[in-house]
């Protein structure tokens, strides 16, 4: 049975997300022994192992050089800076207070998202997307004086994941795969080789280790990610990912034996209250789709892919002509047009 595709966005956002919130305790398993950059290396170059088989059997599509400069910010900022912050703020305060405080990447996706795709929030969505936050805001604000150590490293990290996150929504001919294993090479090529030079090196039982939670908790995620935020949208997608920390203060339990705190139960209760609310707002009104081109799987069942709608180049390139019609739509590659609310 063929799953609809805004299903398949939100299904794959969420699956993000539990990659994602069981890499936060499971790195916290190791941290001690690596230093910041190596450890980042290691989980990106794990990304990048994990997608390569996938990615050897896709077509490669020319990209512009604007996408290619695109895709080379979010390499940096997404693949480099950010998960040093992150690691940097593991080794300073515990891992259920970090995927807590990862909420943050919620709001700074949003504003971005809105600003520069687009994106339309709309009034039930909007008041979804503060609910979700607030979910985190009751950990947060309560959790103790053990916060502030880390809370400006998980702060940035997060803003530099959601210029990250509205990137990589929003460029086309590049399939997710490639996204994830160009950020894998790259970023994780160049913190492993900071790391090794100026931190120890680390037993091949630890690279082991960081690798496997890489090519999970950043390569299956950031691939599943991407694949659903090109169907519902930057800002709904990170507001399904913004679970991602619930699960792994939940995991930290078990794992490294941080105690499940009763607020983190009603926290998240919130946030999925709030999900519910997102992902039940409906958008809907005529609209016009201008000519363009890009590249990315051709759905025959979608409207916008039906005969007479495009003009196929080459792989998945193809060439959509002028459209206008009137459906129910989310801000996905092919909504991201202005909207005056």
């Amino acid at each position: 049975m063929r799953i609809p595709r805004q299903r398949l966005g939100w299904w794959s956002c969420a699956g993000a997300a539990a990659c994602f919130g069981a890499a936060t305790p499971t790195t916290k398993l190791i941290v001690a022994e690596l230093g910041p950059f190596t450890l980042s290396g290691l989980l990106y170059l794990g990304a990048a192992i994990a997608v390569l088989p996938f990615r050897a059997r896709q077509h490669a599509n020319v990209a512009s050089p604007s996408r290619r400069g695109l895709l080379a910010i979010a390499v940096l900022v997404g693949g480099g800076v950010a998960p040093v912050l992150m690691m940097l703020a593991l080794d300073r305060t515990t891992s259920g207070t970090v995927s807590l405080l990862l909420n943050l990447e919620l709001v700074a996706t949003v504003l971005i998202a809105r600003a520069f795709l687009h994106e339309q929030i709309g009034r039930r969505a909007g008041a979804g997307i503060v609910v979700v936050f607030l979910g985190g805001v009751v950990v947060t604000g309560l959790s103790g004086a053990h916060v502030a150590p880390g809370a400006l490293l998980v702060a940035g990290a997060c803003l530099c994941w959601g210029i990250d996150n509205a990137i990589t929504a929003s460029i086309d001919r590049y399939s997710p795969r490639t996204i994830t294993l160009t950020k894998g090479v790259v970023a994780g090529t160049v913190n492993l080789v900071l790391g090794l030079s100026f931190e120890q090196s680390p037993r091949a039982a630890t690279v082991l280790a960081a690798l496997a939670i890489g090519s999970v908790g950043y390569g299956l995620s950031i691939t599943l990610w991407i694949t659903g935020a090109r169907l519902i949208g930057a800002a709904r997608g990170q507001v399904i990912f913004a679970l991602a920390p619930f699960i792994g203060a939940v995991l930290a339990w078990p794992l490294v034996g941080e105690p499940l705190r009763g607020r983190v139960l009603i926290a998240f209760v919130i946030s999925l209250t709030g999900v519910l609310i997102v992902a039940t707002a409906r958008h809907h009104h005529v609209h016009t789709h201008q000519a363009i081109e890009h590249a990315h799987v051709v759905d025959l069942n979608d409207p916008h892919h039906r005969p007479g709608t495009i003009s196929v180049l080459n792989g998945q390139a193809h060439r959509h002509l002028l459209l206008t019609h009137d459906h129910d739509h989310l801000p996905d590659i092919h909504h991201r047009h202005e909207h005056e609310t």
